[in-house]
This record gives C-alpha cells, sequence and structure tokens, in this order.
C-alpha cells in the first residue's frame, strides 16, 4: 500500500472518533441545565419502576392511568417533601444563624444530683456539665456562633435560588413522566449501548446500575423520611420549638448520612436545661429509637433493591454527595456499585492458560519461579 494512502486510512477512524467526541461534549454542553433534572427523574422512575407496572395491572394493562397515578405520587413523595423542607430552612436562614447567637442568654444550670448516678459515665457527665457552667455560655456561644452562620450559608449556597430548584423539581416530573411512558424502549436502548461498549458485561453493568440506584432510593430516601417524620412528631409532643424548621433540617441530615440525633440531642438538652425533666426524658427515649432505626431499616430496605455491600453505598452517597451535590446522592452509589462490580468480575475471571492458573497456585511467593509467558 502507498504510504500517502495508508496515512490516509490511519487519519480517517482518528477523526471520526475525535469528531464523534466533540459531537458529545457539545451536546452535552447544552444539555448540561437540563442534566441534574434528567438524573433525577432517571433514578425515580428506575426506583419506582416494579411500583408502576403493578399500578398498570390494577388499571388493566393500561398505561396511560398508571403513569398519571405514578407521577402524582412523584409530584406528592419526592417534590413536595424536598420543597418544603428546603423553603422552610432558606426563609429560616438568618433564624438558624442567630439560634448560636442566641446561646448568650443562655444560663446553663447546675447538673442535677441523679446525673453522677448513671452507670459508667455519670461521674463524667457531671464533671463536663459543671466546666460547661463554670465557663460561661457566653464563651460558648462565641465558639458556636460562627458554625451556625457559616453551615447555615453553606447550605443556602448550594442550594441556590429556590426558585431556580423548584423549577428543576417540576422538571423532574415532567421528565419522569415521560420515561414511565416509554420506559421499556429507554431501557432496551441503554441496555444496547452498554453491550456495544462491553459485550455481555456491559450490559450487566446497566442492569446493576438500576439495581444500584433502586437500593439507594429504598434504603437511603425511605429511611430519611421516616426518621425526619417520627423525629418531627417527637419534638412536637415535647413542645420543641421551631418543630417544622428542626424537622427540615433532620431530613436532610439524614439524606447527607448524618442522621436525626444532631438535631434531636440538643433538643434533649434544650429541655432538661429549662427543667422539662418528663418531656425530656421521653424525647430521650424517643431519640435513641429514631436515631438507630437505620440500622436495621435501611440494610433491609438496601438489599430489595441490589446486594451490595452496605458500605459501598454508604460511601458512594456520602461522596457523591459531597462531590456533586444532591445528585451525587444517586450518582456516587451507581458509580462505586459499577466499579465495584467490574473490578471483581474482571480480577475473579479464570485465566485461558489452566497452566499459569496451577504455577501462580504452587508459587504464591513473589520470589518463586515465574509462569510461562
Amino acid at each position: 500500500m502507498n504510504p500517502v494512502d495508508k496515512h490516509i486510512e490511519m487519519a480517517r477512524p482518528t477523526l471520526a472518533v475525535l469528531f464523534l467526541c466533540l459531537l458529545i461534549a457539545a451536546s452535552l454542553w447544552i444539555l448540561r441545565p437540563f442534566l441534574p433534572a434528567l438524573i433525577w427523574a432517571t433514578m425515580v422512575v428506575v426506583a419506582t419502576w416494579p411500583l408502576m407496572l403493578r399500578m398498570q395491572q390494577v388499571f388493566g394493562n393500561r398505561r396511560l392511568p398508571a403513569v398519571i397515578l405514578m407521577t402524582l405520587l412523584v409530584l406528592l413523595g419526592l417534590v413536595v417533601p424536598l420543597s418544603v423542607a428546603i423553603a422552610t430552612i432558606v426563609d429560616n436562614a438568618e433564624q438558624i444563624a442567630d439560634w448560636g447567637k442566641a446561646l448568650s442568654n443562655l444560663r446553663v444550670q447546675a447538673p442535677p444530683a441523679w446525673i453522677n448516678e448513671v452507670p459508667f459515665v455519670g461521674p463524667r457527665l457531671e464533671q463536663a456539665w459543671r466546666q460547661l457552667a463554670a465557663t460561661g455560655s457566653a464563651e460558648l456561644a462565641a465558639k458556636v456562633a460562627p458554625y451556625a452562620g457559616n453551615l447555615t450559608r453553606w447550605f443556602v449556597s448550594e442550594i441556590g435560588s429556590f426558585g431556580l430548584v423548584f423549577i428543576q423539581f417540576l422538571l423532574t416530573v415532567a421528565l419522569s413522566a415521560i420515561l414511565y411512558v416509554s420506559g421499556e424502549t429507554v431501557a432496551a436502548g441503554v441496555r444496547r449501548f452498554g453491550y456495544r461498549l462491553s459485550g455481555e458485561r456491559g450490559a450487566a453493568a446497566v442492569v446493576l446500575a438500576g439495581q444500584a440506584a433502586r437500593a439507594v432510593a429504598l434504603g437511603v430516601g425511605v429511611t430519611a423520611i421516616v426518621q425526619s417524620i417520627l423525629g418531627g412528631i417527637g419534638l412536637a409532643i415535647a413542645g420543641v420549638p421551631f418543630a417544622p424548621v428542626l424537622t427540615a433540617v433532620m431530613f436532610m441530615f439524614c439524606i447527607a448520612q448524618l442522621g436525626p440525633v444532631l438535631v434531636l440531642a440538643p433538643a434533649v438538652v434544650w429541655l432538661y436545661w429549662g427543667d422539662n425533666t418528663g418531656w425530656g426524658s421521653f424525647l430521650l427515649v424517643w431519640t435513641l429509637f429514631v436515631g438507630t432505626m437505620d440500622n436495621f431499616l435501611r440494610p433491609i430496605l438496601i438489599k430489595q433493591g441490589a446486594d451490595l455491600p452496605l458500605l459501598l453505598i454508604l460511601a458512594g452517597v456520602i461522596g457523591g454527595m459531597l462531590a456533586f451535590g444532591l445528585v451525587g446522592l444517586f450518582v456516587g452509589p451507581v458509580v462505586l456499585a459499577v466499579g465495584y462490580t467490574l473490578l471483581g468480575a474482571w480480577i475473579n475471571e479464570i485465566p485461558p492458560d489452566e497452566g499459569t492458573v496451577a504455577a501462580l497456585a504452587d508459587n504464591p511467593s513473589p520470589t518463586g519461579p515465574l509462569p510461562p509467558a
């Protein structure tokens, strides 16, 4: 072959791949404002697809009534709680920041006599309480106030304008309805795309990604809703002020895997300091129940979606949220689950040369003889 023709033949696929990459990058750049809503809608539809099929059977295998019902459920179950929680926190951002400053008006009383009688930790609790009372609330306020203000401002900056977030949620609902209508077609196309990339392993990775998304939606989302609702009920019964605001904060903490105790524990301390021992004891028992229920509820729900290590899911949730914001709650676990499974399959794949396997088994030491090439 002529060298010139050879270079032309080499340049054609290179330019074709380069043009295809540029086209994909330009398409993603154009769709960038819609990507968060599309990711949310995809995760919601994947997680609730079995329920949609059941609703379709109830309506006599008619898709349209089932799609309308599921869209309303998404609107009421996802958009409304998140919108109310975010709106409540944003509207009361200054109030939350002022709570740290308000600590200077509190007067820490002497610890009650029964504190010293608590098994194992009683003397230490009494000593820490007396040190806090001796230090004074003004110094405590000076230490806590900057953190309260910075945390609130960080949350508001991450959320951005509530109007924009609400529009994103509405767009999520609309895209969810579209995906409900053509779910089988979209799923088949994605599986074919995975097969084109890596054969059967790529198609299996697509299915695994859907299972991981369903596991996160069930294990993280449902657990956060249950814990925040029960915690808010406990705050309201105990008479803690700003219970709706604290419930919204608790919900965001539960989504971020920080738990409801960060909100309930200070409320318990506030009740004890206000001489409301009875309500404080009630809320303390309620806090122990609500704060620990995720230890058995979340693993059960996660196993309903995918048989993956719980630590892997939690690491994906926390790391994904820190890296990508709220969307990372689903993106992080999906990426880790797919990567974990593909890496495990690649490592455990049996080499075609059985002699190599036998040599490695007979000589596990690095200094042993090398297997034949």
